[in-house]
Formats: structure tokens, C-alpha cells, sequence
């Protein structure tokens, strides 16, 4: 990143993560709904400890800017969490709540972050953090298997239901491989799938809540005494729930559309509070039988089972972006 530099007085940049669980614009009753994950912040000018790394975008762009541009860089930690933005109702304004990371630059006597300061004499950028999925993602699926029986009947329905791999790619089709041996009298009348999106805010409460993201019926019919074994293909997808607040989406810049969230991925030594807002998936099998009595349960018409999902971005292509020397 670079900057242009056109004042007498020392500037400072920032880099900040920070969850937001509140409307901006009710600050100003004296109550704090942001707070601070991680922050840093230095002096840009006049230079001070910090010599930046310069790479060749930054080269070009000093070449361009001439004296007044100054360079600088920040290293994000890998134990911070993503960008989550929380999907806002239709009546919603102003900031959105989620995590998000935000570069600020002001002018000021003081190093002070928090020192109230003119809108005019500060500058703000908001970025993104996103994890890639692993190069290796034909990992074997999980497996989930139920044999269940009906009351008034001496045999039962065994429904086995697994995944093809373990990562998903956002907006890639879900082949649910479905096998059924239906020992029973009973028709089983057709599958229903769905997709829960669990979202965990762990930062200042134990908010936790689960939100559908795709239901789809497939009318199979699986006749007594006989079997079936097929793949029912599936996408979950944000633009069929655009209008679910709550919805955890992975961080937008501005008005540009993203996706459902990415899975929030543990990693050794970190710390579960500090990720803010936790995301996971979770599919659900589910076999409507005609009647009968009670089922482990379960109505005699639910036989189900349930596989965890990881939904996650690829890792884009290297490309190298070559600006104009003039």
C-alpha cells in the first residue's frame, strides 16, 4: 500500500480488526458497539522506524506519485480471524455487523488511535482477509449411516447418505450419494435434503443460531422391500437467500456482492474468542415415509442423518498485474 503525502504535520496509518455488533450512528448516545480484535499503527511521515519491503506495484506507483508517496505494509497474522459480514434486513442501515478489517490514515500532533479527529483530516479503507481452501481437497467425505425401525413392524430402513470429498468450493454442485434398503411394508414417499448454516458469536455473548440455506425435495419413491442408490445434486447458494438476516456471508467491499460464508477453520494455538464469529455447515438426509407409528423419536415419517460440510474459496491463479510506467 502507498499514500500520498501533502501536509506539515505528522501522519499516521492503521490497521485494524474489530468486530462490529451494533449501528454505527448509535455511538453517539456513548454506547461502543466495535470492538477491537487487533490493531497496529505507525508513522508514515515524517518517516520514521518503518523501511516497508517495497514490492514492484509499490515501485511503480512511487514512480508515478513521486516525493509526496509513501509506502507501507502490514502483516496480518495468520491467527486472526476472516472478514464475516452478518447479511442485514431489507429495513437495515448503515454499517453492518461481522468482522471486518479497516486501514485508517490521519493527520494528528499525537500517535493516538483514539483521539476523536476531523473527518476531513483522516482517511479509511476497508479490506478483506480470506482463507483459501488447502490444495488438496479430495480428501474422502464423511459418512453417516441410521437403521431404523417402525413400531408394528419387525424389519427396518437402513439409510446411508456420504459426501464425495471433504472441501467444497462456494457455488460448486454437492453430489449427496444416497443408499437405501427399505426391509419394511412402507413406501418412501421422497428425500429431502438441507443445508444449516450454524453461525457462533463467541466474542461478547453465547449467541448461537442456525439458519437454512438451501431445503430441496427430490420425489423418489422407494417402494417396500426394495432398494436405491443414487447421487441427488445440490448448491447452496447466497442468491437464494438474500433475504435472511443474519445470514453469515464471507466480508463485501461496499456494495459488491460476496458469498456465504466460508467455514471458520481451527487452527492449533488459537484462540476461539478472539475468531469473534464462527461458521460451520452441516448437511441433512431425511427419508418421508407413508405412515406408521413411532420411530425412535423420530415421527415414523423422519428417518434422517447428518454429515458436516466445508464450504470454502479456491485458491486463486497466480497472475501478475504490470501497471503503466506513465
Amino acid at each position: 500500500m502507498f499514500i500520498l503525502v501533502s501536509s506539515v504535520n505528522p501522519v499516521f496509518v492503521q490497521l485494524a480488526c474489530a468486530f462490529r455488533y451494533g449501528r454505527e450512528d448509535l455511538d453517539v448516545i456513548g454506547l461502543s458497539f466495535r470492538k477491537d480484535i487487533w490493531f497496529k499503527h505507525l508513522q508514515l511521515y515524517p518517516a520514521a522506524d518503518h523501511k516497508p519491503t517495497l514490492t514492484p506495484m509499490h515501485d511503480c506507483l512511487l514512480k508515478k506519485a513521486g516525493e509526496q508517496g509513501h509506502a507501507f505494509t502490514f502483516d496480518i497474522p495468520v491467527n486472526l480471524p476472516c472478514s464475516v459480514t452478518l447479511q442485514p434486513g431489507p429495513d437495515d442501515a448503515g454499517k453492518a455487523c461481522g468482522v471486518d478489517f479497516e486501514v485508517k490514515t490521519y493527520i494528528s500532533d499525537v500517535a493516538d488511535p483514539e483521539e476523536k479527529l476531523d473527518k476531513k483530516d483522516t482517511a479509511r479503507l476497508i479490506v478483506r482477509k480470506i482463507q483459501f481452501a488447502p490444495d488438496a481437497t479430495g480428501a474422502p467425505g464423511p459418512k453417516a449411516d441410521i437403521c431404523k425401525s417402525f413400531m408394528m413392524s419387525d424389519k427396518p430402513v437402513h439409510l446411508e447418505a456420504s459426501l464425495d470429498k471433504e472441501i467444497y468450493y462456494h457455488g460448486d454442485p454437492i453430489n449427496v450419494n444416497v443408499k437405501v434398503k427399505n426391509e419394511t411394508t412402507k413406501t418412501v414417499t421422497k428425500i429431502k435434503v438441507t443445508v444449516d448454516q450454524t453461525t457462533d458469536v463467541v466474542l461478547y455473548s453465547a449467541d448461537k443460531y442456525t439458519k437454512t440455506v438451501l431445503c430441496q425435495e427430490f420425489g423418489e419413491t422407494i417402494e417396500a422391500n426394495s432398494t436405491f442408490d443414487k447421487s441427488l445434486t445440490i448448491t447452496p447458494l447466497l442468491a437464494d437467500n438474500k433475504e435472511k438476516r443474519g445470514l453469515a456471508l464471507d466480508g463485501r467491499l461496499k456494495d459488491e456482492d460476496t458469498n456465504l460464508a466460508s467455514n471458520t477453520i481451527m487452527r492449533d494455538g488459537m484462540d476461539k474468542e478472539v475468531l469473534g464469529i464462527l461458521v460451520s455447515y452441516k448437511i441433512k438426509v431425511n427419508l418421508m415415509v407413508s405412515s406408521g407409528g413411532l420411530l425412535g423419536g423420530l415421527t415414523a415419517s423422519d428417518v434422517q442423518v447428518e454429515l458436516p460440510l466445508i464450504l470454502m474459496n479456491p485458491k486463486p491463479q497466480g497472475k501478475v498485474i504490470v501497471l503503466p510506467n506513465e
